[in-house]
């Protein structure tokens, strides 16, 4: 995962922002005639025009040192107008950034910005540009104050929210991080637009910062709906891991989900499939051990060897279990309880008989007197989702309610159906 402030968020070339604000020998020098008309430009006062004149000819000829000298003469000038602050620090800002002197160049763009003589366009690009120097040179609290400057004008676009939210956090507010970007993220997600995946990955930076597991979580879930990555997955999931510490049937359900994102570890393969084993589910064990040989997660040796022959055994279970379902069907429907026709539908949904997995757990729910009712109402929700009924599938997922760990999973799964 990137790390805030792990890469620069500033454009290169940002400093071209400030050219047309840095020439301006039309406005200072005499001699510019408007039309008749218009209102008089301003000018620099009588005791300047010699001075900037040199000033300007020494920038203009690259003598960027000489030229600190000289502002230094003309801002010890008892006497100067507003206008004559405002150009000098035009001209500061040249000559101080030329000579990498940034922190007094940085000054002088904020005194140019303050002085009200930049028009509104020019004002906002000024503003952006001394955010950003700010956050170069770690500034962070004053790249927070213009950053939000910017932000509030309403000019601003994604980078410069990023920027704000990473100075935030390399300020050391983890809260105010949080705060800053939660109210952006919220904001994209009602207009329907996706957070830069660096926005959530600030916000998940500044949970763990501030040891906050339900914000953890809520970061990551984020991230697992807009950028459904693999590792967003582990971490999600090994979250509920840690939190759950169920039975094996808890596990095995976390581990569905699990195989399922591409986010289950390679020494999980060998145990999911042993449980799906002994939960008399040989269809789903057979599944799991051939994923796992594909993605090469078995070692070479006796661990192989072991899992090649619980492949060969799970297999022909696996054949004469599914021979068996159609008989079945009359028993389960007779039963006074749901559960029979519950575990008969998991085993159709092994099978990749989606259809008849629907028909027979919702059978079983409507009956009733479920040992597992989560269990029930989230293999349904998968059931639906392999026939592409995605709302069909959240209902059934939300529908899980009695155990907080599978409810949570449960949770889980509808974020993964809302993927589509």
């Amino acid at each position: 995962m990137n790390q805030p402030g792990g890469r620069s968020v500033i454009r290169a070339g940002w400093l071209a922002l400030l050219v047309p604000l840095a020439l301006v020998a039309g406005a200072v020098l005499p001699g510019l005639a408007g039309a008749a008309d218009a209102p008089k430009p301003p000018t620099v006062s009588a005791a300047l025009q010699k001075p900037l004149k040199a000033i300007q000819d020494l920038l203009t000829a690259k003598k960027y040192s000489d030229a600190v000298a000289k502002l230094q003469e003309a801002r010890a000038l008892p006497v100067r107008t507003p206008y004559d602050n405002f150009v000098i620090s035009q001209f500061s800002y040249q000559a101080y950034y030329a000579t990498k002197d940034y922190d007094n160049a940085v000054k002088a763009m904020a005194e140019s910005l303050d002085s009200g003589f930049i028009d509104a366009a020019d004002s906002a690009k000024l503003v952006r540009a001394i955010a950003q120097l700010n956050y170069q040179l770690k500034n962070y609290d004053k790249a927070i104050e213009y950053g939000t400057r910017s932000i509030k004008s309403g000019g601003a676009d994604e980078e410069m929210y990023t920027l704000v939210g990473q100075a935030y956090y390399l300020n050391n507010d983890y809260k105010g991080t949080l705060g800053f970007m939660n109210s952006y993220v919220d904001e994209l997600e009602k207009k329907g637009s996706a957070p830069k995946e660096q926005s959530l990955q600030i916000m998940l930076s500044a949970c763990l910062k501030l040891q906050d597991d339900s914000c953890t979580t809520n970061a990551l879930e984020r991230l697992v709906v807009h950028y459904p990555k693999p590792e967003y997955w582990q971490n999600l999931i090994l979250s509920i891991r840690k939190t759950s510490r169920g039975s094996d049937n808890t596990t095995l359900n976390i581990d569905r989900l699990a195989m399922e994102v591409d986010a289950l570890s390679p020494g999980d393969y060998a145990d999911m499939a042993q449980m799906a084993f002994e939960a008399g589910l040989p269809g789903e064990a057979q599944k799991v051990l051939e994923k796992g040989f594909a993605n090469k997660v078995f070692p070479e040796g006796r661990e192989k060897e072991r899992e090649v022959r619980l492949l060969e055994s799970v297999k022909k279970l696996a054949a004469t279990d599914k021979s068996q379902l159609a008989s079945l069907e009359s028993q389960t429907a007779a039963a006074k309880t749901g559960n029979p026709d519950v575990k008969l539908g998991i085993a159709y949904l092994t099978y990749d008989m989606y259809d008849k997995a629907v028909a027979a757990i919702q059978r079983g729910i409507a009956k009733g007197s479920l040992k597992n009712p989560d269990e029930a109402q989230i293999m349904l929700g998968v059931a639906q989702l392999r026939l592409k009924n995605r709302e069909e599938a959240i209902k059934a997922f939300k529908g899980a309610k009695a155990d907080p760990n599978l409810t949570r999973l449960a949770g889980l799964w509808a974020l993964r159906a809302q993927q589509g």
